[in-house]
């Protein structure tokens, strides 16, 4: 963790720095911070599986997630606002760079079939959508005690300006696109 720390700060800014041709090093885009979020589309009617989910999600980031609510009543969905639908976590900083180094390194080389994340998933202001099918993937998730498998989304939030300096950050921290 410390280490991929220091590597963000001195190769990759340096690599970035001339790749660009930035002048000054507060040009040089950052990694904010990572967004995890797990959509719970079955809490509505069991509190339980709510439970199970920030257990689930607090223990693959280290942190304490948030309930997420509805903020609309939806009748086709069943859902009426204010009832809780997912969960999510804001990593930033140590826990930030943990995580994504136990993300590209650990959890997802644990895919099946893994050949790589799609480059084209950036919003065009430079963040990047990470969709993850189940839970499994993560090793401090027991196999035994898992219920149901659940998705997440993990987002990369970014300072750079355009997706082309996004991707070469990422690809720079050791994100493994796919070719």
């Amino acid at each position: 963790m410390a280490r991929l720390k220091e590597l963000y700060t001195n190769d990759v800014a340096k690599s970035l720095m001339e790749k660009f041709g930035y002048k000054s090093t507060m040009e040089i885009p950052k990694l904010e911070k990572i967004v995890v979020n797990m959509g719970l589309g079955d809490a509505k009617d069991n509190s339980k599986l709510l439970e199970v989910a920030v257990e689930e999600l607090s223990t693959i980031t280290g942190q304490k997630p948030i309930v997420t609510r509805a903020k609309k009543s939806v009748a086709n969905f069943k859902v009426r606002e204010g009832m809780p639908v997912g969960a999510k976590v804001t990593l930033r900083g140590e826990r930030m760079f943990e995580f994504v180094d136990r993300l590209f390194n650990v959890a997802l080389p644990r895919v099946r079939d893994f050949r790589g994340v799609n480059p084209n998933s950036f919003d065009g202001r430079g963040n990047y959508a990470l969709g993850v099918k189940e839970q499994l993937i993560f090793p401090e998730i027991e196999y035994d005690k898992v219920d149901k498998t659940r998705g997440m989304d993990i987002i990369f939030v970014t300072t750079a300006k355009t997706d082309e300096e996004a991707r070469e950050l990422l690809k720079l921290l050791g994100m493994p696109f796919a070719r």
